[in-house]
């Protein structure tokens, strides 16, 4: 038997899995991070970030919603939340974002989640029938350099595909969004949550976990994963150095702003 997992979230918070009535809390969290403060996408992306805000959250919809499907995602809820509005309190959580709003700005939106989800892990079985990276479609379309990313990442990763790509369920997770709201970080929530998801994994008797890594604290969270397990690096995308012609016809360095922020994908053995 597996010893307890002993990842304790700290008091007021605690960790329950992701349910269908979490989906516009995810989707807004997920959103509102790698809009406006993202080391990536706010270098790539530095205009029009409301109008854009709001593109992603639609295109997130079915994402999302296969992501808690998954059974694999989890939260990170404050159990002490204040709610700003009778009505959110009314339904354990509101979003109250006006999709017409183009002057709203980061801080807007922000306050206009009212709700006591703090934290998602977003994970799914790298084996689970009717995956084929379709579901990202429109959240590529809404950033593209996103897409960019991924084809790249992948390119760069030289391991035998059956590490990571298995035929069979209960193997592999694929980790895909690790967001904390902008007014709980930097209290260490995030890895509190992705530790004591693997833990879980493990418990499940999943071997490995991957993920597409685009900032350095997410990065240190997963390669220095819990004692006994193992996490690395294993493709990067050298942003400095990565270039692709234009429609223009002339060479490009889109990742260039981005600077030395890491763009990789880590592995963590979980046995």
């Amino acid at each position: 038997m597996s010893p307890p997992n002993p990842i304790i979230p700290p008091p007021r918070y605690e960790i329950r899995p992701l349910l269908p009535q979490h989906i516009p809390f995810a989707r807004a969290i997920i959103t509102h991070s790698n809009i406006f403060h993202s080391p990536v996408w706010t270098k790539i992306y530095p205009s029009n970030q409301t109008p854009r805000a709001y593109t992603f959250y639609l295109a997130s919809e079915n994402l999302m919603t296969l992501n808690i499907a998954s059974g694999h995602s989890y939260g990170l809820f404050d159990t002490q939340y204040i709610y700003k509005r009778p009505e959110s309190a009314a339904t354990e959580g509101k979003l109250h974002w006006d999709f017409n709003d183009m002057t709203a700005t980061a801080e807007d939106l922000l306050e206009q989640m009212d709700f006591p989800l703090v934290s998602i892990a977003m994970a799914w079985d790298a084996a689970e029938p009717g995956r084929d990276g379709s579901e990202w479609g429109p959240a590529v379309a809404a950033m593209p350099r996103l897409g960019t990313l991924f084809t790249e990442i992948e390119k760069n990763d030289k391991r035998d595909v059956a590490i990571w790509k298995p035929k069979e369920m209960g193997q592999v997770i694929y980790r895909g969004g690790t967001s904390t709201r902008a007014d709980y970080e930097g209290q260490g929530l995030a890895k509190v949550l992705a530790h004591w998801c693997l833990w879980r994994w493990r418990e499940q008797g999943f071997r490995g976990m991957q993920a597409g890594v685009a900032h350095r604290a997410v990065v240190r969270i997963f390669t220095n994963p819990p004692e006994g397990m193992r996490g690395e690096v294993v493709a990067v995308l050298d942003t400095k150095g990565y270039e692709e012609v234009g429609e223009d016809g002339e060479r490009v360095r889109p990742f260039e702003a981005v600077g030395d922020v890491p763009c990789v994908r880590v592995w963590v053995d979980l046995k």
